[in-house]
């Protein structure tokens, strides 16, 4: 599967500082300490309704991510995953009598052109579950060696008792998790498992449905050992960052670190586990089921200048809930011409000033990639500039700086 292209990134004077971020596992902000190449893996879509705000928020975070460790000099392997097999979207093909395929196919072009118009760094490796299918089943396998999984009727389930740390990720007591499980994908009502927490890991053949010939039996994969499958494949144990959306802390983290630490008998899976807060719309969280989306690809074929639409999701901390409105989308209009305008002044020196903010910028998106305080930095430099005018050289420093470190192409 291929990602789609990356943008141009301006070298900065200098270096930006460590990145510190929030883990949800240790529940405290605290330094990411990558070696000369950071490793990242963010759960990717299921291509049934690409992609709407929800979605954008999230890579857009991820994406400044990139953009600090970068700044800071290091290299970056990003994963992202494509869950292209999986019960939502078998459900979207046969209410629309359209090919499952077809589906993830065209949901997938239309996602990765998306990221293309917001300027998303690309991942290195941008894999489908499909694809990784050997992967998950080799997984399974090393986990039937360690003696965690069993057969019910067929399908294969992961007996949590085996791992002694199981819930390190979402600190959550047995009945929120219950509950959370039932709402997100999972069978804890499901009669003849072990343990009513026990994910599925393989499916065995249902009737209409694909299934693909394995030592296993034939079947298809279980949701979150598709993710531990690939990113052990591509970037291996200890990595930096597990991303997400917040819905993903449980079950779908800690799912997965669970799989990946009994399977190798290696901890942690990952370093840090960072999740985006919730975008809602009218009141509602922002979901399928509800229908209250906002789509990207819409508002661009509407003349939205995706820029707008980066700035309106920037103006936000990665970890609250907010809500998208017309005014959301306005005052980012507004910031964007703002920041246009003074880019193309000059009349006094102020490259001073300008080399401020650009190290403002830099400090707040170091900590805990604060962008709404990264925003205002630029717009006291713009105010200034209206004020009192700027210098070419230090609207090129700012602009730089804005392409670089926040993804805002400012000519």
């Amino acid at each position: 599967m291929h990602a789609w292209p990356a943008p141009s990134i301006p070298r900065l004077p200098g270096r930006g500082p460590a990145l510190r971020l929030f883990d949800s596992a240790t529940r405290q902000v605290r330094p990411t300490s990558p070696g000369p190449e950071a490793r990242l893996y963010v759960c990717g879509i299921t291509p049934y309704d690409a992609t709407h705000m929800g979605h954008a928020a999230t890579y857009v975070f991820f994406d400044i991510v990139q953009r600090c460790w970068l700044d800071a000099g290091h290299s970056v392997h990003y994963v992202q995953n494509v869950t292209d097999i999986d019960d939502p979207l078998l459900e979207r093909a046969i209410a629309t009598g359209q090919d499952w395929r077809e589906i993830a196919r065209r949901e997938t072009e239309l996602f990765a052109r998306d990221m293309e118009a917001l300027r998303v760094l690309p991942p290195r490796d941008f894999i489908g579950a499909v694809e990784s299918i050997p992967s998950v089943v080799a997984c399974i396998e090393r986990l039937q060696d360690r003696g965690c999984v069993y057969d019910l009727e067929g399908d294969l389930y992961f007996d949590i008792t085996a791992d002694r740390l199981f819930g390190e990720v979402s600190h959550l007591d047995e009945d929120d998790m219950l509950r959370l499980f039932a709402e997100r994908g999972g069978d804890p009502g499901r009669p003849g498992k072990r343990h009513p927490l026990d994910p599925l890991l393989w499916r065995a053949e249902r009737p209409d449905e694909p299934a693909w010939d394995t030592s296993l039996g034939h079947g298809r994969p279980g949701w979150h050992i598709e993710c531990v499958a690939i990113a052990l494949d591509c970037i291996g144990m200890g990595f930096d960052v597990q991303g997400g959306g917040r819905d993903l802390v449980f079950p779908h983290h800690e799912m997965g670190a669970s799989h990946a630490e009994v399977m190798t008998a290696e901890w942690p899976f990952a370093r840090h586990y960072v999740h985006v807060g919730m975008v809602g719309l009218d009141g509602e969280k922002m979901s399928k089921s509800r229908g209250n989306l906002v789509f990207v690809s819409r508002l661009r074929e509407d003349g939205v200048d995706p820029r707008a639409i980066r700035l309106a999701l920037l103006a936000q901390h990665y970890r609250t809930d907010w809500e998208w409105t017309p005014l959301t989308l306005s005052e980012a209009q507004e910031r964007l011409a703002s920041w246009r305008a003074a880019a193309a002044a000059s009349a006094v020196p102020t490259a001073g000033e300008a080399d401020a903010t650009v190290e403002r910028i830099r400090e707040r998106l170091s900590d805990d990639l604060d962008t709404p305080g990264a925003l205002a930095a630029v717009d006291r430099w713009a105010e200034g500039v209206r004020l009192r005018g700027g210098s070419a050289e230090g609207a090129r420093a700012v602009a730089q700086a804005c392409d670089a470190l926040l993804g805002i192409d400012l000519t």
